[in-house]
C-alpha cells in the first residue's frame, strides 16, 4: 500500500480516539504538572467556570481544577505511575534475555551487533514506554557512515499505526512531527513494508496531514532523499530482504477501551486506576498543606509591633531580646501567642499507603514489589512467594515480546547479510527471558546438600542444577574433577600396567 494521500484526517479516525486517550497516559508517566492540567483541561468537561464545581455539579478533581490566577499552584504529583512503568521493563529486563542460534559463528555475531548497539538499554526503554502507552515498535535499520553493522531502536506507540492481520504484524507506519510553526506541521511518515520502507514529508495543520513537500526541504530528512532507490518509486527504499524491518510489540491484550485495537493497552488505561493516581496526589497535596500550616506562627498585639513610617506598616522583631515595657495590666494576657496546628501524619500516611497498594495491584503487580507489603521478604522462594503476581504478569508480557523480538533479531540478520556486513547463516533465534529474582546462593548449597543426603541427585545433576547454562561437554568434565578429588572415580585395576 502506499502513504497516504494528500489533505487526509491526522491522525487516521481509526486510531484517533485510542492516541487522545494515550495522551492522558502519557501526562501520568512525565509526571509534569502542566501536562496534566493541559490534559485534562482538554476534556469536554472541564470548563474553568470559576467554581468549585464543574457544569454538572461534581467537585473538580484534583488536576480537573482550574489553576487561580495570580496564586502558586502547590497541587503536588506523586511519580507512582512512572515507578510502575519502570518496575515492569526492570522485571522483564533486569537481565538480559537470552538469544541462542544453533550456529556458532551466527551466535558471535549477533552478540557482537547487541554488544556494539547497547540492546538490553534499547529493551529497557522499551519496555518501560510500552507499559505507560500500550506497546512500542522495535525497529532495524542502517547508517554506514555509523556503523557496520545493523542498528536496532525502538520507538514509541503514540507514533506508531501497525496493520495485523490474523496476529501477525502485516505493515507498521511511523510517524513524527519534524516541525510545529503556528498552525503549521510538518510530518515525516515511515511506512515499513516487507521488502521496502517508504517515507514522505506532508506539510499541513495539527488535524490534517496536508500535501507532500520534497523530503529535501528539511533538515531531518533530507538525509533520506539521498538514499532513495533511484530506479523505483521516488519514495522507496529497497532493504532486499522479505522480513519487516519493524515489529510492533504490545504492552498487554486486550485493549479494555478499544477492543479491536492493535495498540495494545497500558498499565493504567483503566480510569479507575486513574481516579486512584488523582487521590493519591490529592493525598499527598493535603499532607503538604498541613506541614505549611503547621509551621509555628506568633501572633502578636499592638505593643510589639513597630511602625515602619507612615504608609510603611508595621513589623515585628522575633530576634529582639528586651522589650519596652507595654502599658497592659498582669492578667490581660496581652503578650505574645503561639499558633501551630497538628500534622495528621498517620491519617495521611495510612491513606498514601492503601492508595499506592491498591493501585499496583490493579495495575497488575504485588505490593511487594513496590516496598508496601507487610514483611520482608529474605530468600529468593519467599520473594517469588510474595511477588507471585508481579511475577505472572511479567511471564503474560513476555509472551507478547518473544515473537516480535525473535522477528526483529532474524530480520536484523538478513539485513546485515544482504548490506554485506557479515556472511553468516541466517536463522531464527530462541528466546529465553531470564530469571528476575537470582536464587540465595546458600538456599541453593543447603538444597544441593539434602538432595545428596538423601541420594536423590547424582554429582553429575547437582552439576546442572548449580550452572543451568553450562553444554554437555563442560558439565561432564566438571562432574570428572569432582569426582576425581572427592576419590569417587578410581582408574579400573585391570588396566593397570597395560600398554
Amino acid at each position: 500500500m502506499p502513504l497516504p494521500e494528500n489533505n487526509e484526517p491526522w491522525p487516521p479516525p481509526q486510531v484517533a480516539p485510542q492516541l487522545t486517550d494515550m495522551a492522558i497516559d502519557d501526562a501520568w508517566y512525565s509526571g509534569d504538572k502542566t501536562k496534566l492540567r493541559e490534559v485534562y483541561a482538554r476534556d469536554g468537561r472541564i470548563k474553568p467556570n470559576g467554581r468549585e464545581r464543574d457544569d454538572r455539579g461534581r467537585p473538580w478533581r484534583i488536576w480537573e481544577r482550574p489553576r487561580r490566577v495570580g496564586y502558586r499552584d502547590n497541587r503536588l504529583h506523586v511519580p507512582l505511575p512512572a515507578d510502575i512503568a519502570a518496575m515492569s521493563a526492570a522485571l522483564l529486563f533486569s537481565e538480559p534475555p537470552k538469544v541462542t542460534f544453533k550456529s556458532t559463528a551466527t551466535q558471535d555475531r549477533w552478540n557482537e551487533i547487541a554488544d556494539a548497539g547497547g540492546l538490553n538499554n534499547i529493551l529497557r526503554e522499551g519496555a518501560e514506554v510500552a507499559s505507560a502507552l500500550g506497546g512500542v515498535a522495535l525497529r532495524v535499520t542502517w547508517n554506514r557512515d555509523l556503523a557496520q553493522r545493523p542498528i536496532l531502536t525502538a520507538v514509541h506507540a503514540d507514533g506508531v499505526i501497525p496493520e495485523v492481520l490474523f496476529g501477525v504484524t502485516a505493515a507498521v507506519t511511523l510517524w513524527r512531527e519534524v516541525l510545529r510553526s503556528g498552525d503549521t506541521v510538518v510530518r515525516h511518515l515511515e511506512r515499513h513494508e516487507p521488502g521496502r520502507v517508504l517515507h514522505g514529508l506532508y506539510e499541513g495543520t495539527q488535524t490534517n496531514l496536508g500535501r507532500r513537500v520534497p523530503l529535501a526541504e528539511h533538515a531531518t530528512t533530507a538525509g533520506i532523499a539521498e538514499s532513495l532507490d533511484p530506479d523505483g518509486p521516488g519514495d522507496t527504499i529497497s532493504t532486499g530482504i522479505r522480513m519487516l524491518t519493524c515489529q510492533y510489540i504490545p504492552n498487554i491484550r486486550p485493549n479494555k477501551k478499544f477492543r479491536h485495537s492493535d495498540l495494545g493497552r497500558s498499565d493504567w488505561q483503566d480510569d479507575g486506576i486513574r481516579d486512584l493516581f488523582m487521590s493519591l496526589d490529592e493525598t499527598f497535596t493535603s499532607w503538604m498543606r498541613d506541614v505549611r500550616l503547621a509551621k509555628a506562627r506568633l501572633v502578636a498585639p499592638n505593643g510589639f509591633l513597630n511602625s515602619e513610617g507612615p504608609g510603611e506598616g508595621v513589623s515585628f522583631d522575633d530576634d529582639k531580646e528586651i522589650w519596652t515595657p507595654i502599658n497592659a495590666s498582669p492578667t490581660s494576657g496581652e503578650g505574645l501567642t503561639l499558633v501551630q496546628f497538628a500534622i495528621r501524619v498517620a491519617e495521611h500516611e495510612q491513606t498514601w499507603k492503601a492508595l499506592s497498594r491498591k493501585a499496583v495491584e490493579s495495575c497488575g503487580y504485588a505490593a511487594q514489589s513496590f516496598g508496601l507489603g507487610d514483611r520482608t521478604a529474605v530468600t529468593a522462594t519467599e520473594v517469588v512467594a510474595e511477588e507471585r503476581r508481579s511475577m505472572i504478569t511479567r511471564g503474560q508480557k513476555g509472551g507478547y515480546w518473544k515473537p516480535g523480538y525473535s522477528d526483529i533479531a532474524e530480520a536484523a540478520l538478513q539485513l546485515d547479510r544482504a548490506l554485506g556486513f557479515s556472511t553468516v547463516e541466517v536463522e531464527r533465534p530462541r528466546i529465553e527471558f531470564g530469571d528476575s529474582v537470582s536464587e540465595d546462593p546458600k538456599a541453593e548449597a543447603e538444597t544441593l546438600e539434602l538432595l545428596a543426603r538423601a541420594q536423590a541427585v547424582s554429582t553429575e545433576m547437582k552439576v546442572r542444577i548449580k550452572w543451568p547454562d553450562w553444554d554437555d561437554t563442560a558439565v561432564r568434565s566438571e562432574t570428572e574433577r569432582i569426582l576425581k578429588e572427592t576419590g569417587q572415580l578410581v582408574s579400573d585395576p585391570t588396566l593397570t600396567g597395560a600398554e
